[in-house]
């Protein structure tokens, strides 16, 4: 139940969303984060989010895929 209300939830973030949680992003920045909401939630929800992670980390700056990794530190718990 927890991964469905997840998922609903993060279907229906927008870039504007994203960038209100942090105002440093770049433009670029937000539409990475919001392509990878749009498209790759399911597959960090059901499967390994390592490789998501990782491909993250080579396209976003180290401060902000720090904090993407830090968000998922903190509601891990929530997954399961």
């Amino acid at each position: 139940m927890n991964k469905y209300l997840i998922y609903k939830y993060a279907m229906n973030l927008t870039k504007k969303d994203v960038k209100q949680y942090d105002p440093s992003l770049s433009e670029n920045e937000i539409n990475i984060i919001n392509y990878y909401i749009k498209n790759k939630t399911k597959e960090f929800l059901e499967g390994n989010p390592t490789p998501i992670l990782e491909e993250l980390k080579q396209k976003l700056s180290p401060n902000t895929y720090n904090k993407i990794l830090d968000l998922y530190n903190k509601y891990k718990s929530f997954l399961n």
